[in-house]
């Protein structure tokens, strides 16, 4: 029993979903919304205030300025897709606290939540974490 506790515990530690981030990001929380996805996907369409760092681009350079003290969360398309795994795993790496959106843009949209479309901006602007 201790051991099914504890695998629970650990999913809601490392893991939201999208009902969960926007009463979270309503709220006022401290939330950096990172699309691990490319460029490309990412002007095609996102979670409004989420910025792109591709899970392949993310490093000590393309993360320095950012705050490591807010809470990071990663997605990408949805469940046939990994790059939100990935980039958890590389901002955990870098020493971020990270969460992954379950179901991705998939289910953000399946929930009702907006999306928008455009460039990717600067990411310590939209966390406010410089």
């Amino acid at each position: 029993m201790d051991e099914q506790l504890n695998h629970y515990a650990n999913k809601l530690a490392f893991e939201t979903d999208s009902w969960d981030l926007k009463v979270a990001l309503e709220s006022g929380e401290k939330i950096l919304v990172i699309d691990a996805r490319s460029a490309e996907a990412y002007q095609k369409e996102h979670i409004p205030g989420a910025v792109n760092i591709p899970h392949r681009t993310m490093n000590a350079q393309t993360t320095g300025n950012l705050d490591k003290t807010t809470l990071v969360v990663t997605y990408c398309d949805g469940i046939g897709c990994n790059a939100s795994t990935k980039g958890a795993m590389n901002m955990t790496r870098l020493g971020f606290r990270v969460k992954e959106l379950i179901g991705g843009m998939d289910w953000w949209k399946r929930d009702g939540h907006k999306t928008t479309a455009g460039a990717a901006g600067d990411p310590t602007a939209a966390c406010g974490c410089n």
